[in-house]
């Protein structure tokens, strides 16, 4: 970053929020180049009320929003740079995540439930008895998504079945229900003092609430959850003036982007044509493929989620997607449960140090497996262990099971799609992992492809904020779009090998698998 940029000499800046699920950032872009000024981030915590039970609380969400924004803002004036300039704000977050809030004090109801979170199993349970043939794919016609623990409305169901004071609120008419963008949205815009309640069409696909057909919410579906239609957002395009900034330094800028954080990684990746693609490696790991302006139904396990609306006027895209619960989250569980190393970076270097597993393999199901399988019964499990394995071992197994993840959502894409991807973009905090990356090129057998500047999430929401109409900062037009430099990893094993391990792998997968039920064991009794 330039010590100091001469004031004038940028054009206009664009601001993104970047709410992930172990920290949120505020990022301001230059609009004419795509140019990363400067950004502050917050490591968040993440809360385990009892086994499988993820929770983060949504007050702390939302100071680490205003504490990154604040400052960023310091950061550019020390840089000489006019705040004045930041003309749009953008927002992208962890989608799925849950929030109840009441709108009169402002305050939540409860803690947010993460996206990873299991407890609402028996509620999947209850409502697969109710479905012929107890069919997990019941809902898929309207909503691209299996019966799962993963989506919103089974988060909200279970609040309004175990939270005396969420289910007070809804008969009281003072809930408001959203995902985490909604949360925030609402309070930057004034809160309980006029704040707007909306979402974006990317993040009310997954809901399971959401038709994904008309893009509106769906009467039928909020019968079938039991979840009344009006504590919902509105729902609006991801590009569009949603609000104005209430309070702070950027008090006045519009808000004027929204996109669940993997529909920004692939505006960031510039994948706007259709069979373009993209992996983020975070806390969990996700794949998606741009199928244009239809949606495409997979027969083998992935999801059909709305991929962006750039625009009130504008078409919705869709997108396939394969979904990883544990990615990134398996180097913070070596580290932080099992003790590890002091840092990530450690554990990679730990990796380094032995070049191979040694034939251990690691299936991290910590949170069941999701795409291809959607099997809530698995769990982790480390096998293959010898006399001979140390902690070195574990810790490229559990670098190569986020690999074997991605392999088996490619697999799955390919199928589906009918034209293998000759290469594959990512981007994503764990693409500074060199090791990861190899690993990677040479599980898939193909060229892994990442950008010079690996903040693609935030980069989208940026986009999709200083793009809108009212703000007209930043150009979508494909002439326009800065070109991306790029890493290259080539393969750099032969298939045989490759082929030799994953086959391995999926054995691993299958040993993972009815470790669990929704029923109380007695190891379990608190």
């Amino acid at each position: 970053m330039a010590a100091t940029v001469q004031r004038g000499a940028i054009g206009p800046l664009v601001g993104a929020i970047d709410q992930g699920t172990s920290s949120t950032r505020f990022l301001v872009f230059n609009a004419n180049t795509a140019e990363l000024l400067s950004h502050h981030q917050v490591e968040l915590k993440q809360k385990f009320p009892k086994e499988g039970w993820v929770e983060q609380d949504p007050k702390e969400i939302l100071q680490s929003v205003y504490e990154c924004v604040e400052k960023t803002c310091e950061k550019l004036k020390q840089l000489n740079v006019d705040i004045a300039n930041i003309k749009a704000v953008g927002v992208s977050n962890q989608r799925e995540t849950t929030v109840v809030w009441d709108k009169i004090t402002g305050e939540p109801l409860h803690n947010a439930i993460v996206w990873l979170d299991l407890r609402t199993q028996s509620t999947v349970d209850r409502l697969l008895k109710r479905i012929p043939g107890h069919d997990k794919s019941y809902l898929k016609s309207r909503t691209g998504l299996p019966l799962s623990t993963y989506f919103s409305a089974v988060k909200f169901r279970w609040l309004l079945d175990n939270v005396k004071e969420v289910g007070q609120a809804v008969k009281e008419e003072r809930a408001k229900f959203g995902t985490i963008d909604s949360w925030l949205i609402w309070s930057l815009t004034g809160g309980k003092d006029g704040g707007i309640h909306c979402t974006d069409v990317t993040n009310a696909s997954r809901t399971m609430l959401f038709n994904i057909h008309t893009l509106e919410w769906d009467a039928e579906l909020c019968k079938f959850f039991d979840i009344p239609m009006d504590i919902l957002p509105s729902v609006r395009s991801s590009s569009e003036i949603y609000g104005l900034m209430s309070s702070g330094a950027l008090t006045g800028v519009p808000i004027s982007g929204c996109l669940g954080d993997q529909s920004a990684a692939l505006v960031g990746q510039m994948c706007f044509r259709d069979g373009q693609a993209k992996n983020t490696y975070g806390t969990g790991c996700f794949l998606l493929c741009n199928t244009g302006q239809k949606p495409a139904v997979s027969e083998h396990g992935l999801l059909t989620t709305v991929a962006y609306k750039l625009g009130r006027d504008k078409p919705a895209c869709y997108a396939l997607e394969g979904s990883v619960a544990i990615a990134g989250a398996v180097v913070r569980w070596l580290r932080d449960n099992l003790g590890f190393a002091k840092s990530s970076g450690e554990i990679e270097m730990l990796a380094a140090e032995v070049g191979s597993s040694y034939g251990c393999y690691f299936v991290p199901a910590f949170s069941g497996l999701y795409a291809p399988y959607w099997e809530p019964s698995a769990r982790g499990i480390i096998c293959g262990l010898t006399q001979f394995t140390n902690k070195k071992h574990i810790a490229y197994a559990a670098l190569e099971a986020v690999c074997f993840q991605t392999r088996e959502i490619l697999d799955a894409m390919n199928k589906d799609c009918g034209i293998p991807l000759s290469q594959l973009q990512v981007d994503g905090g764990m693409t500074n992992n060199k090791i990861l990356m190899q690993l990677q090129a040479d599980i898939l057998c193909i060229p892994v492809v990442k950008p010079s500047m690996p903040e693609t999430t935030a980069l989208g929401a940026a986009m999709a904020a200083g793009a809108a109409e009212g703000v007209g900062v930043w150009s979508l037009n494909p002439d326009d779009l800065t070109a991306v430099t790029c890493e290259r990893f080539e393969p750099q094993i032969n298939s045989e090998e490759s082929e030799c391990r994953y086959a391995r792998w999926k054995r691993a997968v299958k040993k993972s698998m009815g470790w669990e039920t929704s029923e109380p064991h007695p190891g379990n009794a608190k």
